[in-house]
């Protein structure tokens, strides 16, 4: 949101699409913001289709890692509206899990698209990621480090409800579940004595134990 904020102040129009899935829209913390428009699409063929026309008039396309929904569709889609005057990026949050499927299945249809997008923008991950990116033929890998927005991160009084032995912030994906479970669940089942705080959409129906 910060980047999306900053790019707005900057004059960039930009338009956010993201899936109906997960009932990730009954959990939003935002109204749509003035700084970006905001398109929620239902999860159908038909409008799915209709997404990469309205997308390719814009000078730069970005396709987000784990939207959750039609994820290989539109890998490729957003690659086949490369232009002479247009960026075609692939913004990667989770690089060492994309890396780690890709290495390890060489029909993975999305290594024949990485050497298709302008850059690979990739969330941290320093040199190891961009040399594993760039083995993979990225023409180029450039990592984007957190910082916060102040606008939104700032210290507070502390609430008690938030204190615990762990804490994990993060939605409910589906290659993201498997690690959930085995860093975060796991061990709260090891240590029952102790408080872990779960926050995020899309985990109310999770078979977990009482002291999450």
């Amino acid at each position: 949101r910060g980047i999306v904020k900053a790019l707005h102040k900057m004059g960039h129009e930009v338009t956010f699409y993201e899936p109906d899935i997960y009932e990730r829209q009954k959990h939003r913390d935002i109204d749509d913001p003035e700084w970006c428009k905001v398109k929620v699409y239902p999860e159908d063929q038909v409008t799915l289709r209709a997404l990469p026309r309205e997308a390719s008039e814009a000078d730069v396309i970005i396709k987000a890692s784990g939207v959750g929904a039609f994820d290989e569709f539109l890998e490729d889609a957003v690659v086949q509206l490369k232009k002479d005057d247009n960026l075609i990026i692939f913004w990667d949050v989770d690089a060492p899990a994309t890396l780690d499927r890709i290495e390890n299945d060489p029909s993975d249809p999305f290594n024949a698209l990485v050497p298709k997008y302008d850059f690979v923008l990739t969330y941290g991950g320093g040199q190891p990621v961009i040399d594993a990116y760039e083995r993979n033929g990225a023409k180029r890998c450039i990592p984007i480090y957190n910082a916060l927005d102040t606008d939104t991160h700032f210290p507070v009084e502390p609430q008690e409800k938030f204190e615990g032995t762990l804490a994990f912030l993060g939605n409910r994906l589906p290659d993201r579940e498997k690690r959930v479970e085995e860093f975060f669940i796991k061990p709260a089942e090891n240590l029952p004595e102790e408080k872990f705080i779960l926050g995020g959409s899309g985990w109310g129906d999770k078979s977990m134990p009482e002291n999450i």
